[in-house]
């Protein structure tokens, strides 16, 4: 079987590669080229992932695939790589939404063609590295380097207040970060290393963990986004062009979910277990209040991006609960439902959201005017049926119908909650209702009726690349929600580790 020892920088650094050449290669005179070889890069990347995936040991809690070279001697920082399972979920994730958005690129761009594409490949590379790193500098140099190409591609590709929006996303994101690297140094000057395994290890007084939870808290509730910080992400998904929306939704988001959980739960594991009321209640405004603000909404992107906000704060919800979950249960089963809920929630999320934020830049592209108004929609199943069949299987996964990704996820968390506090899981379980009142008002005003604009009745159906984005998109919609094992296996003894580190703290 295929195992090569730097299979985790091959993942990282081919999409650079790939961005470099591109871009040397004069890809914006070439368009063919560019679309070549950023496709054959996505496709290498996606097929490397097949290694990864058969060669990792999902009872090991110890990270593997670890690759550590000294890079910087005078302050003792490593290009320091590793994996658990939940790494290896969102890696696999992450080419996979790539090779989506390659594919979508290739149809809808058409001009600044090789930029384009160079910038989702670097985009690509940094999240891998996100995901992969094990060295708190180079987490952060990655964290920091995916800012770059997503602001480009805001600010080139999007909307007519792409300046507006490309200027708040870097704003949001870059100062949230600045207090993170603040904490990583204490972090560092405590244990004189800035291996991540090292922190977990140190014993912080209260008024110092909560210092650094706040200083990971203002990082990572702003990429999730947790309310009251999430105002950035309407802007930037309404102006971003359908291949930045996806990577926003299927990745950037998870972002702040796998911080919590690689940095906060383990590192301040007293200060999460403290303030682990306030980060329920801000996790049920986002279900329920960001699920009335969607409702309102008449931008389909708009609608869907608050629809993200609501379903993270599922994810938000299923890792903070664990601590109530402990204190009024005698067995730890309810809280990996929990945590498990929150990671699969994350995974299903991308299929759901992404595929629904492809499908509205479908059409805008379609029509002439651009408009994502669902006012000037109606009767599109009449000439696009095909589109329209898989738009309601996604749009049903956003609602959480069972047999689709979005209902595992949201079912592990209600039914892990519970077990502490009922009023908690009826709040939650509102999303059900709210979800379903928004997006099938919007289904129902795009999709039927009868035609009334020639335009719309002129469009035609989705075929080659749109198609197999559809059907793979459909495909990871079904199978998580129909057969969730695989992931929930490898999954559970990382889970299981990171509740060994956090547990202890609650009495």
């Amino acid at each position: 079987m295929f195992f090569h020892p730097a299979l985790l920088s091959l993942l990282i650094w081919l999409p650079v590669l790939g961005a470099v050449t591109i871009i040397l290669t004069g890809g914006d005179h070439h368009p063919t080229l560019a679309r070549v070889i950023a496709g054959v890069i996505s496709v290498a990347n996606l097929l490397l992932c097949i290694p990864l995936y058969l060669q990792f040991d999902p009872q090991s809690v110890l990270m593997q695939f670890t690759e550590d070279h000294l890079w910087i001697s005078a302050y003792q920082i490593h290009y320091a790589l590793g994996i658990d399972g939940i790494s290896l979920a969102m890696i696999i994730l992450t080419n996979f939404t790539g090779l989506l958005v390659i594919f979508a690129g290739s149809h809808s761009i058409k001009v600044r063609v090789g930029q384009y594409m160079a910038a989702f490949l670097m985009m690509q590379g940094m999240m891998t590295g996100v995901f992969a790193a094990t060295d708190a500098i180079l987490f952060y140099v990655f964290w920091e380097g995916m800012l770059i190409p997503m602001y480009l591609s805001i600010g080139m590709w999007g909307s007519s207040n792409r300046n507006y929006a490309s200027i708040k996303f870097f704003l949001y994101t870059f100062l949230g970060s600045i207090l993170m690297f603040i904490a990583l140094l204490y972090l560092h000057i405590q244990t004189g290393s800035f291996d991540i395994g090292h922190f977990y290890q140190l014993h912080l007084s209260p008024n110092i963990q909560k210092f650094i939870f706040f200083a990971f808290f203002l990082a990572f509730a702003v990429k999730v986004p947790m309310w009251p910080v999430h105002t950035w992400l309407p802007d930037a998904h309404t102006e971003a062009p359908s291949g930045g929306s996806v990577v926003l939704a299927a990745l950037m988001l998870k972002l702040g979910i796998y911080g919590f959980l690689r940095f906060s739960m383990p590192i301040v594991p007293d200060a999460c277990a403290h303030l682990s009321g306030m980060m329920i209640a801000l996790s049920l405004i986002a279900i329920v209040y960001i699920g009335l603000v969607a409702i309102v909404q008449t931008d389909m992107k708009k609608l869907i991006a608050y629809s993200s906000i609501a379903h993270m704060g599922f994810a938000t919800l299923g890792c903070f609960m664990i601590y109530d979950i402990v204190r009024h249960t005698s067995g730890s089963q309810d809280a990996y439902m929990s945590l498990e809920g929150a990671v699969v929630q994350m995974i299903s999320h991308a299929f759901g959201s992404g595929a629904m934020f492809l499908g509205v830049g479908l059409l805008a592209d379609r029509l002439s005017s651009h408009s994502r108004n669902i006012q000037d929609y109606r009767g599109v199943a009449n000439s696009m049926p095909i589109f329209a069949a898989f738009f309601m299987l996604f749009a049903m996964s956003n609602v959480g119908l069972p047999g689709t990704a979005g209902f595992v996820g949201e079912l592990m968390v209600i039914m892990s909650a519970v077990q502490a506090h009922f009023y908690i899981a009826c709040i939650s379980a509102l999303t059900l209702i709210l979800a379903s009142a928004y997006t099938l008002w919007m289904v129902k005003r795009v999709f039927f009726g009868m035609t009334l604009n020639r335009e719309i009745g002129a469009m035609c159906d989705i075929h080659g690349y749109e198609l197999i984005n559809y059907v793979l998109l459909a495909i990871g919609v079904l199978f998580i929600g129909l057969y969730p094992e695989p992931i929930l296996h490898v999954l559970h003894a990382s889970v299981g580790h990171i509740l060994s580190l956090s547990i202890p703290a609650v009495s």
